[in-house]
C-alpha cells in the first residue's frame, strides 16, 4: 500500500547516481550513525549481531555511515559503544563492512571522542574525563551502569595530550581502512570533543588552541588536514552541527564560526561535508522539532564544493525537495533507517513507514535492532 501523500516522481531525484569521490552510489539515501550500545563488553568489540544489523540495511550502491567509534579508551562516553583502538576491534569490524559490502553497499566508519561528555565509570583507572578546559557540562552522563549520573569536571588536556590524541585519529583511520572500511567520518558534532574545542563557553585556553575564533577551530582542522593527508582527502568526510545545542553545546555566533570552520574544510577538499539541522539537534536522546531556525544545509551551500549531506527530521519528500533544490547533495535518515532495513525501497516505491521503538535504541539485544521486517516480510 503506498504511504499519504507520496510524491513518487519528486523522490526520483533520490535516485539519481551521485559520484562520492571514487565511489559510485546509485542512490542519495544515507544512514546515518547512530549509537546502539551493541558492542561486547568489556572490550567494545564489534560481534556479529552488529554486523547483520548493518547488513540488514545495507543497499547496492548505497551510503552507510557507521555508529560513533571511540578513537581512544579515554574518549568512550557510553556504555557498549564501539572502539577502533584494537586490532580485535577491527577484526570485529571486519564482520561488517564485508556483510555491508557483499551486498554492494559503501561504508565509512565515524570516529568519536565524547571529551567531558563521559564519566569516570568509562575511563581507564576511573580518571576523569578530558575537555579543552576545566567545565563541566550541564546534565547527566549515561554511566558504565546505564544508569544517568552528573557531568563531572573534566582534566583540561595538556598541549601533549593533544599531540597524542592527533595521532590517535590518524591511527584510528589506519585502523579503519584496515577493518575495510571506504572512508571515516570526523565527529566534530553535537557538543563532543572537538565540537568542545569550538565553542567558547566549554574552551576557556589561552594558548593557540583557545581565545580565537582562529584558534578553536584549530584542532579539528589539524585532524581533518591529517587524516586527509595520510588517508587521502576522497577518504575523508566531516560532521558537523551548526546552531546545534545538543550536549551543553552552543555558540553565541554560529554563523561566523561554522561559515569560516566549513570555508578552511572546503580547502582541504575532503570528499563530503555532513550537516545536523538544528531542528533535530536532540542528538538522538530525545525525539525535536524546533521551528524557525535555518536550514544548515542552505545556509552553508555556497561554502562547500563537494558532496553535502544533511540530516534531521526528513520525509522522503522533503529529502527529495532538499535534492531537488540543490541545497544539499544526499540526505541521512537515522531512526527510521532503524525501523527499515529496506528504507531506500520504501521511499522508491511510496511505501509506509514501519514505526520505531525508542526504549529499544540503546543497549539490549536483537529487539529493537535485527528483528525488524522488510517491506512485505
Amino acid at each position: 500500500m503506498l504511504s499519504d501523500s507520496v510524491n513518487l516522481e519528486l523522490r526520483k531525484h533520490l535516485f539519481n547516481p551521485l559520484s562520492l569521490g571514487p565511489l559510485a552510489l546509485q542512490h542519495r539515501i544515507v544512514m546515518a550513525p547512530l549509537t546502539r550500545m551493541r558492542a561486547s563488553r568489556p572490550d567494545n568489540e564489534p560481534n556479529s549481531l552488529n554486523a547483520l544489523y548493518y547488513t540488514q540495511r545495507a543497499s547496492e550502491g548505497g551510503l552507510m555511515i557507521a555508529e560513533a567509534s571511540q578513537v581512544v579508551p579515554e574518549g568512550q562516553g557510553m556504555p557498549a559503544t564501539p572502539g577502533i583502538h584494537t586490532d580485535a576491534q577491527v577484526a570485529g569490524w571486519r564482520l561488517v563492512t564485508d556483510g555491508v559490502h557483499a551486498r554492494g553497499g559503501r561504508i565509512f566508519l565515524q570516529l568519536w571522542h565524547v571529551g567531558r561528555i563521559s564519566h569516570s565509570s568509562h575511563q581507564p583507572g576511573g580518571q576523569a574525563p578530558v575537555a579543552p578546559s576545566a567545565i563541566a557540562a550541564q546534565g547527566n552522563a549515561l554511566g558504565a551502569d546505564f544508569k544517568p549520573a552528573p557531568f563531572e569536571v573534566p582534566r583540561a588536556l595538556s598541549l601533549d595530550d593533544i599531540a597524542q590524541l592527533k595521532q590517535a585519529y590518524v591511527d584510528a583511520g589506519r585502523r579503519a581502512i584496515a577493518a575495510g572500511f571506504d572512508g571515516v567520518e570526523i565527529h566534530s558534532a553535537n557538543g563532543y570533543l572537538l565540537e568542545q574545542f569550538m565553542i567558547a563557553r566549554s574552551n576557556e585556553r589561552t594558548d593557540r588552541y583557545g581565545g580565537s575564533l582562529a584558534n578553536r577551530i584549530r584542532l579539528p582542522l589539524e585532524i581533518a588536514e591529517l587524516l586527509a593527508a595520510d588517508l587521502g582527502a576522497e577518504r575523508v568526510g566531516i560532521r558537523l552541527s551548526p546552531f546545534g545545542v545538543a550536549n551543553d553545546s552552543g555558540e553565541t555566533d554560529p554563523l561566523s564560526l561554522y561559515r569560516e570552520m566549513i570555508r578552511e574544510l572546503n580547502r582541504m577538499k575532503l570528499v563530503y561535508l555532513h550537516l545536523i539541522e538544528p531542528r533535530a539537534s536532540g542528538a538522538g536522546q530525545r525525539d525535536v522539532d524546533h521551528q524557525n531556525v535555518p536550514f544548515s544545509c542552505a545556509t552553508f551551500r555556497a561554502d562547500w564544493d563537494q558532496v553535502l549531506i544533511t540530516a534531521g527530521n526528513f520525509t522522503a519528500d522533503s529529502a527529495a525537495e532538499t535534492v531537488a533544490k540543490g541545497d544539499a547533495d544526499a540526505i541521512a535518515f537515522g531512526r527510521y533507517f532503524i525501523s527499515n532495513p529496506d528504507l531506500p525501497q520504501r521511499i522508491k516505491r511510496g511505501q509506509a513507514f514501519t514505526p520505531y521503538d525508542r526504549p529499544t535504541f540503546y543497549g539490549g539485544g536483537t529487539v529493537g535492532y535485527t528483528d525488524y521486517p522488510a517491506f512485505g516480510l
